[in-house]
Parts: structure tokens; sequence; C-alpha cells
């Protein structure tokens, strides 16, 4: 497997499994963005965890902007949604897929 496809596995993995937690609360509470927010910081674990990953996704927002720019990758702007509407689980892989080359395949021709 290549660093590109475990990437792209690992982006696949990274939107499924925090959706399930997700679609569980959607399914129980409906649409309610406010009580989901609520839900982030209900006590101090939860609201620890959540400031930590909120920080860092700001951080990597920085990095992978800064990043995209050196390596010219291209695309970057889809690790924001990625990140808003799953988190860093996804926008992480994703980044990195899309900063690896291009797969070649090599054709031979009979």
């Amino acid at each position: 497997m290549t660093a590109k496809n475990f990437y792209l596995a690992m982006a696949v993995v990274g939107t499924v499994i925090p959706w399930l937690f997700f679609g569980s609360f959607f399914g129980t509470h409906g649409p309610d963005i406010p009580l989901f927010l609520q839900s982030l910081f209900a006590n101090g674990a939860a609201g620890g965890f959540s400031a930590d990953v909120l920080i860092t996704i700001v951080i990597f927002w920085v990095w992978s902007w800064r990043d995209a720019r050196a390596n010219k990758v291209g695309r970057w702007w889809l690790v924001l949604p990625a990140s808003f509407f799953v988190g860093l689980s996804l926008a992480l892989p994703l980044h990195l897929h899309l900063r690896e080359p291009p797969q070649h395949t090599d054709c031979q021709k009979n």
C-alpha cells in the first residue's frame, strides 16, 4: 500500500468513526446545533478534550496553508470544510493525501 492510499484510507476511517457518534447524537436529538455545541463542553473532561481539538485544528489550518503553499498542494482548501464538518481525523489525512505526488502506473504496450 502506498502512502497516498494509506492517507486516503485513514481519511475514510477518520470520517466514518466520528460520524457514527455524530449520527447517534443527531439521530437522538435532531439537528440541534446549540445542544451539540453545549454537549462538547458538558463537563470538564469533554470540555478539555474539545478545547484541545479545537485549538489543534486552528494550528493545523495555519500549518497546512503554509505547507500547501511551500509544496504546491492543489485543492488545499478542502481541509477547511473537512475539519469543520468532520474534524482533524479527516482533515489531516486528507491534507497528507493531497500532498503526495500523483501515482503513475506504467502500462506496458504489447
